[in-house]
């Protein structure tokens, strides 16, 4: 076997840990994302029926991000190469990416410290343009990745910015954007009460039925046109069993079930993109010997072990302090803009931080 192709033990290790991660960013921050989607399903609320959605991930947006920012760190640590080639010729995409995830951290906090309703609604409208753009983005960087790009010899991406949004990758933005709608929408209906509740069951059995049939398209394509392996059929079937068992879950108004359910399938079309991208990181259209694999890509043996020890140390406690933050900001929210359960807590200790800050100061 070509030596590119054949990676070692320990950068199949990197590969997995990364798209774990992966993983974890697009289930976790996916329904943060389908929640600020939702401020523009149910704007006519008004301010106060608005805050209360964003209210259900407010206080667990940022530690979702986590997954996002530690994975791309691993990136660059462990397959510069890769990091490199990716920034060469995504970098407008990711630019655009960027900048929306940034107006959306200022979105987050600075939409409630006025009380204008001018003020509250241009806040909101960044927070749907948070949710959508960010969604589509990430679909059509990862059906370019999956798919290909041409690159020189130089490991430089030559593909345009046009050249990117071609159909498959397109289509895998509406997939995205579509699923993660949907897997908000049942956060939402598990995490609020009264009207609100209804309405957001009752939007996702709507979205369930175009989620599948642009996931079942997206999905086939990669698998019969861009899979390395046959053995991403098996996540592919169980990833759509899930999807359709949104279904009758969703008219049982078997919430937590019908959640699980898009968690599940989210996890298993992760697995499934990563698996059939697999000994590639990054493929190339044009010449096979200037494609990016998992081998050649890697950074030395003796830096992915010394990380590998480090991310050890750091990830039980990454795990750790998501399922605290979940536990404790487990209650449901009425139709009302007042505080989440909960944020007495974090209040509190933000208190005694600030405390503690002016008395080392002093």
């Amino acid at each position: 076997m070509d030596v590119t192709l054949a990676p070692t033990a320990l950068q199949t290790l990197w590969f997995c840990l990364i798209a774990f991660f992966f993983l974890g960013y697009f289930v976790l921050e996916g329904f943060d994302f389908g929640v600020q989607m939702n401020v523009a399903t149910f704007w006519r609320r008004g301010a106060g029926t608005r805050g209360t959605i964003l209210k259900t991930v407010g206080p667990v947006w940022d530690g979702n991000e986590v997954w996002l920012i530690t994975g791309g760190a691993l990136i660059f640590a462990a397959f510069p190469e890769w990091y490199a080639t990716l920034f060469s010729g995504f970098y407008l995409a990711l630019l655009a990416l960027l900048l929306v995830l940034i107006a959306r951290v200022c979105a987050f906090k600075w939409r409630d410290k006025a009380d204008g309703a001018a003020w509250k609604r241009s806040w909101d409208l960044v927070h749907v343009i948070g949710g959508f753009a960010p969604a589509l983005l990430w679909g059509i960087a990862f059906g370019n990745i999956v798919a290909g790009v041409a690159i020189d010899a130089n490991s430089w991406t030559t593909t345009s910015l046009l050249g990117l949004l071609n159909p498959f990758a397109l289509l895998g933005g509406l997939v995205f954007v579509l699923l993660f709608w949907l897997h908000g929408t049942l956060y939402l209906a598990l995490k609020v009460e009264g009207r609100l509740r209804e309405d957001a069951n009752r939007l996702a059995g709507l979205l369930v039925w175009p989620t599948i049939l642009a996931a079942a398209v997206f999905l086939l394509w990669f698998q019969l046109a861009h899979s390395n392996t046959a053995v991403t059929w098996i996540s592919l079937a169980l990833a759509a069993a899930a999807l359709l068992a949104v279904v009758p879950l969703n008219r049982a108004r078997r919430e937590r079930l019908a959640f699980a359910a898009t968690t599940t399938a989210i996890a298993l079309a992760t697995i499934s993109l990563f698996a059939g991208l697999f000994p590639y990181v990054l493929p190339s259209t044009g010449d096979p010997a200037n494609a990016l694999t998992v081998a050649n890509a890697s950074s030395s043996a003796h830096s992915l072990t010394v990380m590998l020890v480090a991310l050890a140390v750091l990830l039980p406690v990454v795990i750790a302090y998501t399922i605290w933050t979940y536990r404790v900001f487990r209650h449901r929210l009425s139709d009302e803009d007042g505080p989440a359960p909960g944020t007495e807590l974090l209040e509190k200790a933000a208190r005694r931080y600030r405390e503690a800050f002016d008395q080392d100061a002093g």
